[in-house]
């Protein structure tokens, strides 16, 4: 007789379901800051304001629907995946973990950024990544005008093109576009792409699941002329 086998079990987290159309926005950020709470999936959102923000867990959230602003802002450690489009400042200064728009984002995504990592599969709006200090933001199709404004740290991968004063006063963050630029801003230039560059790019791709070739980008970043006020440069403030 031959002896049994056991098989590992494995258990899924226990998903909480919680319905916008009956339950406050307010007692879902409750659940979700409690700790208490592994998976979450957010019916009805309807486009409402501050979905998943201040997470500190690593909860996963599914928001089954559009929101509004702020979805996933101030995201500190959560997996929050919007199956949607969202409003204006989508994980504005997150810290880490990551966020997934499945459809396009409007004004500021990423603002503030400090880590984490933030991926639009459709398109951006204006001021992509402003201010980012630390957060990698991969953008599938294209962004708006002033992205990257005074972008400090970081990486901002753009798969499609890039609108006017891209970069403006950029400071040390990477900028990459696999498109056409309508143009750069103050202090922002091309770049030469090197062998650390591409290989960075392709595990930034790899990880927001595009299967772009890093060859097909091109590097933008600081001229780091604005770094301390001079009056021959007064023009370009």
């Amino acid at each position: 007789m031959e002896p049994l086998t056991t098989e590992p079990v494995t258990t899924q987290p226990l998903t909480t379901r919680i319905d916008l159309d009956t339950s406050p926005v307010r007692d879902l950020n409750a659940k979700l800051h409690s700790g208490c709470v592994e998976a979450c999936e957010v019916l009805n959102p309807q486009g409402k304001h501050a979905l998943a923000v201040g997470l500190r867990h690593p909860v996963t959230v599914d928001v089954r629907g559009h929101a509004g602003y702020y979805c996933a802002g101030m995201n500190d450690g959560g997996t929050v995946t919007v199956h949607g489009s969202t409003g204006v400042g989508v994980a504005e200064n997150m810290m880490s973990g990551t966020v997934r728009v499945t459809g396009d984002a409007s004004q500021s995504a990423g603002a503030t950024g400090r880590g984490g990592l933030l991926v639009i599969e459709g398109s951006a709006s204006m001021r992509c990544g402003i201010s980012m200090k630390g957060i990698d933001i991969v953008v599938g199709g294209d962004i708006g005008p002033m992205s990257a404004f005074m972008a400090q740290a970081g990486r901002l991968v753009v798969c499609g093109d890039a609108g006017e004063a891209l970069g403006d006063s950029v400071y040390e963050a990477r900028l990459y576009v696999r498109g056409s630029v309508a143009s750069l801003g103050a202090d922002c230039v091309e770049k030469p792409m090197r062998d650390e560059h591409r290989a960075e790019l392709a595990e930034l791709l790899s990880a927001a699941g595009f299967d772009h070739d890093p060859a097909e980008f091109r590097r933008y970043g600081s001229a780091r002329t604005l770094y301390h006020f001079a009056a021959a440069n007064s023009a370009a403030y």
